[in-house]
């Protein structure tokens, strides 16, 4: 079985138009040459397609699932579940990385497994099953997939940078400073790592695919010490 047609068993949508798929699997680094608008839409008007729509199904989800919650704590829960790295997952779910498209330079930098290049996949590949079929079947494959994560989600999560400065406030102590100490990977899959120091505090360091999620990672990391410690 081809990679294309494991994915839109994966999708559990059979396309009338059978070009928007294509669409959606051809990346954007391909340019000109991967732009399939036979359907009159390439990659990127579809994944922003995808992205209104994972987003609208999500909210709705969250709502009627955790009704009970002030818009601040669904906000949290929303921003956790439809970020780069969640979407990025469910691609590999899918399998979408073997059926896509990508330029030479995308694919010889790791393109194919890097979050980003997958989370916007995944995003396109949404966007072209509600172009195709329009609302239903588009909210039914993005609640069907995001329905575990829903299901083994605890209490709302935080934000680390917000709560370690809450936590560096409440103490009178300064604001906690980030600092990059490294970037490695090439450009399409880099990697950060961040130190992050609270005044009279030993410092910590984290990780991720950008200074952002470091900085986030390395928050979380001093936050879990510092609120295991009597201090």
């Amino acid at each position: 079985m081809s990679a294309r047609k494991a994915l839109e068993d994966a999708l559990g949508h059979r396309f009338a138009d059978p070009d928007l798929l294509t669409a959606a699997l051809a990346h954007s680094s391909l340019g000109r040459r991967g732009d399939k608008k036979r359907s009159g839409v390439g990659f990127e008007r579809l994944e922003f397609l995808g992205d209104r729509v994972v987003g609208l199904v999500v909210a709705d989800l969250l709502e009627k699932r955790y009704g009970e919650e002030n818009e601040g704590d669904l906000a949290k829960r929303h921003a956790q579940l439809v970020r780069r790295e969640t979407l990025a997952a469910l691609a590999k779910e899918l399998d979408i990385g073997p059926a896509l498209e990508l330029s030479n330079s995308e694919e010889q930098g790791g393109g194919r497994e890097a979050a980003g290049v997958l989370a916007d996949a995944f995003e396109a590949c949404v966007g072209a099953v509600y172009r195709d079929g329009g609302m239903a079947p588009a909210q039914a494959l993005v609640a069907k997939l995001f329905a575990p994560l829903l299901a083994k989600a605890g209490a709302p999560p935080r934000e680390p940078k917000t709560a370690l400065q809450e936590w560096s406030q409440g103490r009178g102590l300064k604001l906690p400073v980030y600092e990059v100490l490294t970037q490695t990977g090439v450009a399409h899959a880099p990697h950060f790592t961040v130190r992050v120091t609270v005044e009279s505090h030993a410092p910590e360091t984290g990780s991720g695919p950008n200074k952002r999620e470091a900085e986030r990672d390395a928050a979380a990391k001093l936050l879990a010490r510092l609120e295991g410690s009597k201090i």
